[in-house]
């Protein structure tokens, strides 16, 4: 198959790779970066990264791509809201207006279907009151083990501004922590370089995370971490560099640390902040009770 694609106004800014999901084909992550790297897939005829964010009248090129191959994967259910969680939805949402909602999301929900989670905020929302004649729309992320504040849009244009506000960074998110040791610094900056991968390629990316410590003993801390840069488990993967992992986490872990299922990841998205037309929203919101409890059991500040 063959074919040019025109980029409309409503796609503008967006990542090539999310838009070519919208747009022709949801397929795997890994078999549109390998197309791209192979240059099935092009913008205005030359050849683009995924991360890519598209302009206005960019024309998509794709060529040779066997779509039938994964015709189950974009018919794929969605996952099913049962009336426990509509029941218990309304509790969640800290914000709520025609354009966007700020929701405080629960540990062990993911923000969108994947792989290995098949529950999740996306379509929760889509059953709710607060979402009939809208559809959600992600804008960023946080774990599926994450507790803490989530911003969904309600419609494609405030969609893309949070996204921009995000990529300039100008949206503020402070989380809070537990995490195992004694930092040695009341406070601090953490600067590292992190790496992912994007197909088979290696990527580098500077991470920048601002601390404070609230309370710590000889066995634990309670941090407020401020990040400034997005990247992908970056709190998580950062402590665990810094010899302080986050308390309860099972993939980035000292090796002497046991991997214990049963605790929570000690890791809460507190307050978000930031500016649209001149008005200021500041949002926050409490650790979940396991997380108040995990600080009396450590012998640290209950709270702020």
């Amino acid at each position: 198959m063959k074919k040019v694609l025109l980029v409309t106004d409503d796609f503008v800014n967006i990542r090539l790779d999310k838009w070519f999901k919208k747009n022709v084909c949801e397929i795997p992550q890994s078999l549109i970066e390998k197309n791209i790297r192979k240059g099935k897939i092009r913008v205005n005829n030359k050849k683009k990264n995924s991360s890519y964010r598209l302009q206005k009248r960019d024309e998509i090129f794709i060529n040779n791509i066997n779509f039938s191959a994964n015709k189950n994967i974009k018919n794929k259910k969605k996952y099913i809201a049962t009336a426990k969680d509509i029941s218990g939805s309304s509790s969640i949402f800290v914000e709520n207006n025609k354009n966007f909602a700020v929701i405080n999301k629960p540990a062990s929900i993911a923000v969108q279907s994947g792989t290995r989670s098949k529950r999740n905020i996306l379509d929760i929302l889509r059953m709710t009151k607060e979402f009939v004649n809208f559809t959600p729309y992600t804008v960023h992320r946080i774990d599926k083990e994450t507790s803490g504040l989530l911003i969904v849009a309600k419609n494609r244009k405030y969609a893309q501004l949070f996204t921009s506000l995000f990529r300039l960074r100008k949206i503020h998110k402070t989380y809070l922590g537990i995490a195992v040791g004694e930092f040695s610094n009341s406070s601090g900056i953490l600067s590292d370089y992190l790496f992912h991968y994007e197909g088979d390629k290696k990527i580098k990316t500077k991470a920048i995370t601002h601390f404070r410590v609230i309370d710590s003993n000889n066995n634990y801390s309670f941090l407020k971490l401020e990040p400034k840069t997005g990247r992908k488990h970056q709190l998580r993967k950062q402590l665990l560099m810094h010899g302080h992992p986050i308390y309860g986490d099972s993939k980035y872990r000292l090796s002497e640390t046991c991997k214990n299922k049963k605790n929570n990841l000690m890791l809460h998205a507190y307050k978000i902040n930031f500016l649209i037309n001149e008005k200021k929203y500041n949002f926050s919101t409490e650790p979940p009770n396991y997380f108040k409890n995990t600080l009396k059991k450590k012998y640290l500040k209950s709270f702020l």
